[in-house]
């Protein structure tokens, strides 16, 4: 597996994992930018912006943008951004 890593502006790691980049290439540039800029200030100034899901998912948590979702988890060194994609299909492909 392949992990991009970027240092957010409070020290903390963002991770993407591979399969993300995918995600992001399906929206459209104007979506994934605005999807992007709001994951990473989020998480970099209140990694607890985003709600626990339940389920499949537990464990796991979620950040809105807009009619997007980004499932991510916190990890040791910061967090690991697991999907990107619309709210109407992000949670259909199974556990990440």
């Amino acid at each position: 597996m392949r992990w991009v890593t970027v240092k957010g502006p409070a020290r903390q790691y963002i991770s993407y994992k591979a399969s993300v980049a995918r995600d992001v290439g399906g929206l459209s540039p104007a979506t994934a930018a605005r999807v992007l800029t709001r994951l990473e200030s989020a998480l970099a100034s209140e990694g607890h912006a985003g709600e626990a899901l339940k389920g499949d998912f537990a464990g796991l948590l979620r950040l809105r943008v807009g009619d997007y979702r980004v499932i991510y988890a916190r990890t040791d060194e910061g967090y690991l951004v697991l999907r990107i994609g619309h709210r109407r299909e992000v949670y259909r492909r199974g556990k990440p």
